[in-house]
């Protein structure tokens, strides 16, 4: 059983959920947790889990034969990041930064100048705590092929056995985004009583179920404002999708991210919170 947790906008504590899901479910089945929010993972934080590497993940770049070159210009105009320069009669010039290793450059060349290098684009790791399993992909800083590192992160993942396991996304509706939810079983949607959280909502379920894709929504740090709180259960009521929680915010939770710790491990009166939501998603196909 895979479930994706996202959410669209960032900050409405997709990760205080997952690692406080993960917690709960691990009380009675093996759960592997997978931190695919790979520009910024923190799950690994909050459940205080020291890491070790698996692997370090690599990317496709070409490498350039001036000696075969024709200074014909095919590879700069394929190439759709921009990471190729070419003037005329000049050789072209690789910019690696912008390169996401599509390797169209080297499939246009008409002599065979270029050639298939690599460049290091991330690592991931692996750590347990709280009877979680974890796996962390972590995007090199300055990389840009956050979708790339997530596929690979999720390949590394099935390798490893769970009754469940847990995908916590990054933000937004990007490659990112999809790379985390695709081939799941059930998404879990996070989102604030705020407008920009429920318009970001909005677009992420679209893209849910343009995969066809069972899911709910938590409303989390619900009692921050009624109105929005509102706004958000009577978007779900006219889409007829369940509510599969609601959790108010505390300073407890504050303190349990301060303390690294889940915030039903730092105050097991949370724990009727992750418990509704597992119970409720579970009658929705889980």
């Amino acid at each position: 059983m895979k479930i994706a947790i996202t959410g669209g906008k960032g900050g409405t504590g997709k990760s205080t959920v997952s690692t406080a899901i993960a917690y709960e479910l691990a009380k009675e089945q093996k759960v592997l947790l997978v931190d695919l929010d790979v520009d910024c993972p923190n799950d690994h934080l909050i459940l205080n889990s020291k890491r070790g590497k698996i692997k370090d993940v690599f990317q496709p770049v070409p490498i350039f034969n001036f000696e075969k070159c024709i200074k014909c210009g095919k590879c700069a105009s394929v190439c759709k990041r921009d990471s190729i320069a070419f003037a005329k009669n000049k050789f072209p010039a690789f910019v690696p930064d912008n390169c996401i290793g599509c390797k169209a450059c080297i499939s246009v060349c008409p002599t065979g100048a270029i050639s298939e290098g690599k460049k290091k684009i991330g690592k991931i790791y692996k750590g347990k705590n709280y009877g979680v399993s974890l796996i962390t992909g972590e995007l090199k800083i300055g990389e840009l092929a956050s979708g790339e590192m997530v596929v690979e992160t999720r390949k590394v993942s099935e390798d490893f056995e769970a009754d469940i396991t847990l995908l916590d996304s990054a933000a937004g509706i990007g490659c990112p985004v999809i790379a985390s939810i695709m081939g799941t079983d059930y998404v879990i949607a996070v989102t604030e009583p705020t407008p920009s959280a429920l318009s970001d909502l909005k677009r992420v379920l679209h893209v849910v179920e343009h995969f066809n894709i069972p899911y709910g929504i938590v409303i989390n740090k619900s009692d921050l404002s009624n109105k929005f709180c509102k706004k958000i259960k009577e978007f779900a009521s006219r889409k007829k999708i369940k509510i599969l929680g609601q959790i108010p915010y505390q300073r407890d939770f504050v303190e349990s991210t301060v303390n690294m710790m889940p915030i039903n491990a730092y105050n097991p009166k949370y724990s009727k919170y992750y418990k509704e939501i597992i119970k409720n998603a579970k009658t929705k196909k889980m």
